[in-house]
């Protein structure tokens, strides 16, 4: 494990749907909801609350909740071009970044997270943790754009499973 990059982590999953279906799952707190989160808000200072079917702008911040946790995230959007990338804030001060790029007929989606700590508690939590949350939520989001299944787990007496 002495040459296991504890710092950084990548993702990749190919989606048969095009770039601006995917890049809406990501950017529209209605579509963020279908897949990822019970509840998604943004807001920025300059345009107060972002409404729920509208694409984010970049610098905006965001409050997300998921099912069956207790657990909520408030971060920043650092980056959204209105179509195929976008990066922000994650787990403290970690960064998150996704690109979209058609490949033949589908989207693959990269997701990078970096600038994870080194102690301990972030090797677990953030760099072991995160990576295996997110495999989970990008099978997820395959799942509801190719087929229109949610397999998220929103029973809140069913804790500790793959699936929330």
């Amino acid at each position: 494990m002495k040459n296991f990059n504890w710092t950084q982590f990548s993702k990749r999953i190919f989606i048969n749907s095009n770039i601006a279906v995917v890049y809406d799952a990501w950017t529209k707190s209605e579509e963020l909801e279908k897949w990822f989160l019970s509840k998604a808000r943004f807001s920025s200072h300059s345009l107060g609350d972002i409404p729920f079917s509208q694409t984010i702008p970049a610098e905006c911040n965001y409050e997300w909740h998921w099912f069956a946790q207790s657990h909520s995230e408030k971060g920043v959007v650092l980056d959204a071009n209105g179509k195929d990338f976008l990066s922000f804030t994650f787990a403290g001060n970690c960064k998150v970044s996704i690109q979209l790029k058609q490949v033949k007929n589908q989207t693959q989606v990269v997701l990078t997270q970096e600038e994870i700590p080194e102690d301990d508690a972030s090797k677990e939590n953030i760099r072991l943790g995160c990576a295996f949350g997110w495999t989970f939520y990008l099978l997820n989001l395959n799942s509801v754009l190719e087929g229109g299944l949610d397999l998220r787990n929103k029973d809140t007496e069913l804790v500790g499973v793959v699936n929330n």
